[in-house]
C-alpha cells in the first residue's frame, strides 16, 4: 500500500506531467481578445529530505550554523554534523534538542546545558516573493522554541534587512503558532504579527501541519494548513519602511529557552524533535524570484 507521502509524490509527478504537456490555445472572447491564462506556479526550491537514515542535510541547499545565541538568551549550543540534525530515512529531517554538553561547549551564561541545530540557505538559495511553506511536526514542552523563518540578504544588518517569521511556536502555547514581520521601528517585541490556534485545543506537536506565506511586493499573507489567518501590508508598519521587496534566505532551527519561551523546567522531557517533511518555495515567475 502506498503511504500518504508516496501518494503525494505520485500526485506531484502527475501534475508535473500535465504541466509538461503542449499548451492548449485559449478560445477568443467575443471582442477577439484572449482570456488570460492562469499563472503556472513553478518550484524554485524544494527539499523533501530523502536519504539514508543518519545522513546529513543536502550541503548544496543548507549550511549548519554553530554557537549560541546571546541576543535571545537561548540556552542551547548549535552544533554541526549529524548529532542534532539528520535525516531519518523516511523522508524527514529531524532537528533534535538534547540535554547534554559532549564537548564542553560554552554559552553566554557559562557552560551550555543543551545542544540543538540551526540551518540556513544563505549563499545557496534566496528568493524574492512567492509561496513559501514547510510541512513540520513541532516538539512539545516548556522552553521549546521551533521556528521556520527568513532573513533578508545584504549587509544592512538586523532589523534593517528585514525578517519574516513564517512559523514560531513556544512550548507554553502548545495550541498556537505565530507569524511575524520585523523591520526598522518594528523589531523584537514590537514585531508585527498574529497567532493561529488549532480548533478544539489540539496541540501542534500531535501531527504534521503546513505553515506558509504568500509573499507579494505589497503584502505577506500567512496560513496554516491552507487556512489564512493574517495579511500584512505597508500600511501596517506605522509609517516605517517596508523592507520586504528584496531577496530573503530560509532558516530552520529549534531553540531551547530564551526571553520569549522561558527556560525548560521539570515538566520538560528531552530529547525533543522538530520533524520536517518538506520545505518548498514556488512562484509564478521563477526566473525573477530565483537568486543563487
Amino acid at each position: 500500500m502506498n503511504s500518504p507521502r508516496s501518494k503525494r509524490r505520485l500526485l506531484i509527478a502527475a501534475i508535473a506531467a500535465l504541466l509538461a504537456a503542449p499548451a492548449v490555445a485559449v478560445p477568443a472572447t467575443a471582442s477577439g481578445s484572449h482570456s488570460p491564462a492562469p499563472a503556472v506556479r513553478a518550484d524554485v526550491f524544494r527539499d523533501t529530505f530523502d536519504g539514508p537514515a543518519g545522513s546529513g542535510v543536502d550541503g548544496s541547499k543548507w549550511q549548519l550554523e554553530t554557537g549560541d545565541n546571546v541576543n535571545n538568551h537561548e540556552r542551547q549550543y548549535y552544533t554541526s554534523g549529524t548529532n542534532n540534525a539528520a535525516l531519518d530515512g523516511d523522508g524527514h529531517l529531524v532537528i533534535t534538542a538534547k540535554q547534554e554538553n559532549p564537548d564542553n561547549y560554552q554559552c553566554w551564561y557559562g557552560t551550555c546545558q543543551y545542544t540543538s541545530a540551526r540551518m540556513n540557505t544563505s549563499g545557496k538559495f534566496s528568493a524574492q516573493y512567492g509561496h513559501v511553506e514547510a510541512r513540520m511536526k513541532v516538539p512539545r514542552g516548556q522552553g521549546m522554541w521551533p521556528a521556520f523563518w527568513m532573513l533578508g540578504d545584504g549587509g544592512a544588518g538586523w532589523p534593517q534587512q528585514g525578517e519574516i517569521d513564517v512559523m514560531e511556536n513556544v512550548g507554553f502555547e502548545p495550541n498556537t503558532v505565530h507569524g511575524t514581520i520585523h523591520g526598522p521601528g518594528y523589531s523584537g517585541d514590537a514585531g508585527i504579527g498574529a497567532g493561529y490556534s488549532l480548533p478544539g485545543g489540539a496541540a501542534f506537536a500531535d501531527d504534521f501541519h503546513t505553515f506558509a506565506i504568500d509573499w507579494a511586493p505589497d503584502s505577506i499573507t500567512w496560513s496554516v494548513d491552507g487556512n489564512v489567518y493574517q495579511t500584512r501590508t505597508p500600511a501596517d508598519v506605522n509609517g516605517n519602511e517596508w523592507v520586504f521587496n528584496h531577496s530573503f534566505f530560509l532558516i530552520l532551527n529549534l531553540a531551547v529557552g530564551g526571553y520569549w519561551p522561558g527556560d525548560p523546567d521539570g515538566s520538560t522531557s528531552f530529547p525533543q524533535q522538530l520533524v520536517v517533511d518538506e520545505v518548498s518555495v514556488t512562484t509564478a515567475d521563477s526566473a525573477a524570484a530565483l537568486k543563487h
